[in-house]
């Protein structure tokens, strides 16, 4: 070969490899790796993370060696070495997301995602709009917070947006971090981003109608927006999405409307989910044509109607919930053929189901609900072929008869739930390794006896028995050595409570409820149970004859009423994590201890109806939490201690029936939560308000002062305050006082109890209607008249004035309140008629004015021709049903004129005694004084009904 050719080739040669090289392995760009190397620096990692799977970040070094585009997570740009992708999901990152990070220098970026990392509570930060090429972004999962900032919205090649503050990891593992994000305008945000074929902005709070511009969107493949708080209509137009595979807006509670037939041209759907919306109607039957459906949860809603035969055709489906609707009608053979199927919830419905074998093809089924499907007669070996089952829901409904074997061997059961039924036999679980949770609550149902029990039930968490007619403790309770639920209550147990049944699992339980039975004591009178995990304990409605346990150390709810406990209660000083403490209905004595103020998380407190003396503890901290306290019928003594004004979340302060020895707290007025104050018999006293004095109960709902010694006027300032009992609220159900409490992993709905005066007797509240308003003041040493203003407080149900020293007449006002179920304004000394405007309240059916100095005659028709005789006894001046007085000849009934100077006037030159002047002039001359002399304001119904009866009788003589 010839020099030059030669020279040539291996100039060529060299080239080659060169470009080669340069092509197949580029060097990242020194500005990226720096920029990379400064948003590592800004985290820490965090392995116990219950998202972190892999550090990524931990391979990256800018070593000599070092190119970031051979690092974890970072893709390059093959012909350029710049950084376009960027994958750190689930990476353990821990720290704050900043807007100076050196993520928003990669301005080649077209992929980020850091997806399940813990951003510490961030706001997501302003910088993203620089990441121009972007077209894949990912921040799902990542405890960040705030306001969604609007540069994202810049991002107009935006093919994938995810910004769920949740996952499925995370979800899948019962675990959730409540980061808020707020997008304020979701129209302005999406409405460059029209190349978006994925769109997952779920949970994030956005308190709007709709975005229906998303109709427009039409490369979207995959829109979820699943509880965003959208209110309005139901968006029908998202249905005329032709490419949508994936749907899902759910949790969206205040949308309405119905499933539009359009929806059936969405033929690619794979998914859909529009579960708890408020959505109501019957199914379209063009949903037949979604034959790629897999998924499809229509749960919670208000769906009715027969279930459509189209379902036969949707033989993709795998996932189906239509539990909690009104569905009705037989489904015997509908989902027969979806042999598919692996989750089927058709619980809370009125079907009618069967307990044929229409469900034995479905052999695919790892979770059955069916329940409350109105199920009846005994359980069918039909479930013997669904051997994947792991969750089978029967619970609710009619079954009868023995638990069939067949049951127990579904060897991969990790629940089931029987709850509700009328089902016996003996339950021999041992084959059921898996079994995480068994509720067998409300049947009649036995175990095997202690010699056939092996190490059984290696997993078995959480145990329900409730009413179960049990006689005795269960012997496989001392072998589970993995149970942190037990629930025993409503059964027949009697005796003590053995110390074996914590043998396996004294390290585990968090839960544990024995009460409503018949025990009596503690095995070994050993008192303080070794449970060092245990968060609830409910002993209450037991027979128990011993002092009182100390707390265990991590217990948050203790509840060990209605016993017989005797004793002191300084023991419960231990108890540094109670939330909820009752302790009532026992013959506990002696004072109540002042680490009782001091408990850092104390929600609910009632010490009631025990024995207990002294003073109540008087140190609350400026931190308390209180929010109910409950002493009543106890011995107690002294003051309100002044300090529970720090307690600014107190609703509910009952210390009735003690001797307690105090003015009216006016301090309680800085409560503005209150909504119950009774302090019912003990020894208060003194006028309620001065001159000055101020209140705030705008809560305010029950108020009961009765059996005290309170003077003066009724306190007209005090009952302006009540704002909440003039506005009346309409309830579509009946709802209750209540209060929800965490207790650790618990979330508990406590309501209210109570004894209140109903309708002159004392009643029982077990849980107290929120509706219910009640003013009782009766029993004290009240003066002067009853304020008008009292027909303010339209929604007071019931009100008790009665057995004061009140005057005056009963303002008309009062027939404002239209709710007005119970009146008593007996033993007083009021004087006029009965407003004939009260024949007006049509709800009063319980009345009493007995005892009083009222005249003329009494109000007829409505609910006023029901009351007895009783109701308008001792006042001498009232005729009419139902008293044998009649109305309506001169002299019988002829009402005597008021006492009360406030009636006739107190510029009247007249001071006469009217009984010398109706027997010593002429009638004639009578009508000229009252109608020429006398100074009479002319609305008084007593002056019309007088007047008008004079002129009649004048006109006749």
């Amino acid at each position: 070969m010839a020099p030059s050719l030669f020279f040539m080739f291996c100039t060529w040669v060299v080239l080659l490899v060169t470009i080669h090289t340069s092509i197949a392995k580029p060097l990242c760009h020194a500005d990226e790796s720096s920029a990379l190397m400064e948003f590592r620096r800004s985290f820490r990692i965090n392995r116990i993370d219950f998202m972190c799977i892999y550090p990524k970040v931990e391979s990256w070094s800018l070593d000599e060696h070092g190119d970031c585009c051979s690092w974890d997570g970072i893709e390059c740009n093959k012909a350029t070495g710049h950084v376009t992708g960027l994958d750190l999901s689930h990476s353990c990152l821990l720290g704050t997301l900043s807007s100076d990070t050196g993520l928003f220098r990669l301005l080649h970026l077209e992929s980020l995602n850091l997806a399940c990392n813990d951003f510490n509570s961030s706001s997501i930060p302003y910088g993203f709009g620089n990441l121009s090429k972007l077209q894949y972004l990912n921040l799902s999962c990542s405890n960040l917070s705030g306001k969604v900032p609007s540069d994202i919205s810049l991002l107009s090649r935006l093919v994938s947006l995810d910004l769920n503050p949740f996952c499925d990891f995370e979800m899948t593992r019962g675990v959730y971090r409540w980061s808020i994000l707020k997008m304020p305008n979701i129209d302005n945000f999406i409405q460059n981003l029209t190349m978006l074929r994925v769109l997952d902005l779920s949970f994030i709070n956005m308190s709007s109608p709709f975005p229906h511009v998303l109709a427009n969107f039409s490369s979207l493949k995959s829109l979820k927006l699943e509880s965003c708080e959208f209110h309005g209509e139901f968006p029908v137009s998202i249905f005329q999405l032709p490419n949508l595979e994936a749907l899902n807006i759910g949790s969206n509670y205040q949308l309405s409307g119905e499933v539009p037939i359009s929806i059936g041209n969405l033929v690619f759907l794979n998914e859909l989910s529009i579960r708890d919306c408020n959505i109501s109607g019957s199914l379209p039957t063009s949903m037949g044509n979604l034959s790629q459906l897999a998924h499809l949860d229509l749960s919670f809603n208000k769906f009715h109607g027969q279930v459509r035969t189209f379902f036969a055709n949707l033989t993709h489906l795998s996932y189906l919930d239509l539990s909690y609707n009104n569905f009705h009608g037989q489904v015997h053979t509908l989902f027969a053929n979806l042999t598919h199927l692996s989750y089927l919830d058709l619980g809370d419905n009125n079907f009618s189901i069967g307990t044929g074998h229409w469900f034995v093809n479905l052999v695919k089924l790892t979770h059955l609900n069916l329940a409350d499907c109105h199920l009846s007669g005994p359980i069918t070996n039909s479930f013997e072929n669904l051997t994947r089952l792991v969750w089978l829901q029967l619970s609710s409904n009619n079954l009868q008869g023995e638990i069939p074997n067949s049951l127990w061997e579904l060897k991969d059961l990790e629940v089931l739930d029987l709850y509700g039924n009328n089902l016996s036999g003996t339950m021999d679980l041992h084959k059921l390794k898996e079994l995480r949770t068994l509720d067998l609550s409300f049947n009649n149902i036995s175990f095997v006896s202690k010699a056939e029990i092996n190490a059984t039930l290696p997993k078995l968490s959480n145990l329900y028995l409730d009413s179960c007619n049990l006689h005795e403790f269960p012997k496989l309770l001392g072998y589970l050595s993995t149970l942190e639920m037990i629930s025993l209550p409503y059964n027949k147990i009697e005796g003590s409570i053995p110390m074996w049944m914590w043998n396996g699992s004294r390290e585990s339980l968090i839960y544990v409820d024995l009460s409503h039975n018949f025990l009596t004591s503690f095995g070994n009178n050993q008192i303080n149970l070794p449970l060092p995990k245990l968060a609830y304990l409910d002993i209450s409605s037991n027979q128990l004859k011993t002092e009182l346990p100390s707390p265990p150390p991590l217990v948050a709810f203790y509840n060990i009423s209605h016993n017989f406990l005797f004793g002191e209660i300084q023991s419960i000083c231990s108890g540094r994590s109670l939330v909820i403490l009752d302790l009532s209905n026992n013959n506990l004595n002696s004072t109540i201890p002042p680490c009782v103020g001091k408990f850092d998380s104390l929600s609910i407190l009632n010490l009631g109806k025990n024995k207990l003396e002294g003073m109540i503890p008087h140190a609350y901290p400026k931190c308390c939490l209180l929010e109910i306290i409950d002493l009543t019928k106890n011995r107690l003594q002294g003051p309100i201690p002044r300090s529970l004004a720090n307690c600014k979340m107190l609703k509910y302060l009952n210390l009735a029936h003690n001797q307690i020895l105090d003015g009216f707290p006016l301090w309680l007025s800085k409560l503005t939560e209150l909504k119950v104050i009774i302090l019912k018999s003990n020894k208060f006293h003194g006028p309620i308000e001065a001159y000055r004095s101020q209140f705030n109960f705008s809560n305010m709902h029950i108020m009961d002062l009765s059996y005290n010694s309170f003077s003066g006027e009724l306190p007209s300032k005090l009952l302006q305050s009540f704002h909440a009992m003039k506005v009346i609220v309409s309830q579509d159900e009946l709802e209750y006082m209540n209060t929800l409490e965490n207790v650790t992993i618990y979330t508990l709905l406590f309501e209210y109890g109570m004894t209140l005066m109903n309708k002159g007797v004392e009643t029982e509240y077990a849980k107290v209607p929120l509706a219910l308003m009640q003013i009782d003041f009766s029993n004290n040493l009240f003066e002067g008249h009853i304020p008008a203003l009292i027909g303010d407080l339209k929604s007071l149900i019931l009100l008790n004035l009665s057995n004061n020293v009140l005057t005056g007449s009963i303002p008309p006002s009062l027939a404002n309140l239209t709710l007005l179920e119970s009146l008593d304004l007996s033993q007083n000394k009021l004087s006029g008629e009965i407003p004939q405007k009260l024949a007006q309240l049509t709800f009063l059916s319980s009345f009493n004015v007995s005892d009083n100095q009222l005249l003329g005659p009494i109000p007829q028709g409505s609910q006023f021709n029901t009351f007895a005789i009783n109701s308008f006894a001792m006042n001498e001046g009232l005729c009419g049903s139902p008293l044998p007085k009649k109305c309506g000849t001169f002299g019988d009934d002829l009402p005597l004129p008021p006492s009360s100077q406030e009636e006739i006037g107190k510029e009247s030159p007249f001071n006469l005694d009217w009984k010398i002047v109706l027997i010593g002039a002429g009638i004639g001359f009578l009508i000229g004084v009252i109608l020429e002399n006398l100074i009479i304001d002319e609305k008084s119904s007593w002056f019309l009904h007088w007047s008008k009866r004079m002129a009649k009788i004048w006109k006749r003589s």
